[in-house]
């Protein structure tokens, strides 16, 4: 694996499960009762707001955040790679994947962001950095594959990447999108290879 992009929310739920305990819990708890004893739930997982991003614990920002631009992924770095403590220390950060999160203020830790703007003004996040990493190393790759869990702007992301190659070697999709509910994920991998996302002798594979 060379390079990984996921959600904010993929990033920031193994960043909020370094900062305090989280817990099972199911689908179909009640929002009003869970919001009434200060509990937040993502999917079946559940954690109190002082373990969470949206706590001022998570809000003080890291004293070398003050000024110039940094990827996302160099902020992804900081937070999961080494400036946080860890029991369960992030495989990528070990093996020095870059983790690209183009969308990275969709969350709680574009929350954090926010209130960091104000504290301690001059944070600037720069896309294009992390743009030109994930392209170059299309581009230069002998071959590449793509394994896309879920859809949308992971999906997007990943594939025009090799947009700049003419196109991924092997390709593997997982999702549940269907065509006709006009999502990203839905495309089917067809559509790439009309793009040049994907090559014309290739052959992908969608799994629902």
């Amino acid at each position: 694996v060379d390079v990984l992009v996921t959600t904010a929310g993929g990033v920031e739920e193994d960043l909020i499960k370094c900062l305090a305990p989280t817990y099972i819990g199911d689908f179909h708890l009640r929002g009003r009762d869970l919001r009434h004893c200060g509990i937040n739930r993502w999917g079946r997982t559940w954690g109190q707001p002082g373990g969470t991003l949206g706590s001022p614990r998570g809000g003080r920002g890291h004293p070398g955040v003050t000024s110039g631009g940094w990827g996302h992924s160099g902020v992804i770095s900081r937070g999961l790679g080494g400036a946080t403590p860890c029991p369960h220390r992030v495989p990528p950060s070990q093996n020095k994947i870059p983790v690209l999160s183009p969308a990275l203020t969709d969350g709680s830790l574009g929350d954090m962001i926010f209130f960091h703007s104000y504290k301690r003004p001059g944070l600037v996040l720069d896309i294009v950095e992390d743009l030109r990493l994930i392209n170059t190393q299309a581009i230069f790759a002998p071959k590449t594959g793509m394994i896309i869990l879920g859809g949308g702007l992971v999906k997007h992301h990943i594939a025009n990447a090799n947009l700049m190659r003419n196109g991924a070697d092997f390709s593997v999709y997982v999702n549940t999108g269907q065509e006709f509910d006009g999502s990203d994920s839905g495309a089917r991998p067809d559509e790439a290879v009309s793009w040049g996302k994907i090559r014309v002798d290739a052959t992908p594979v969608k799994v629902w």
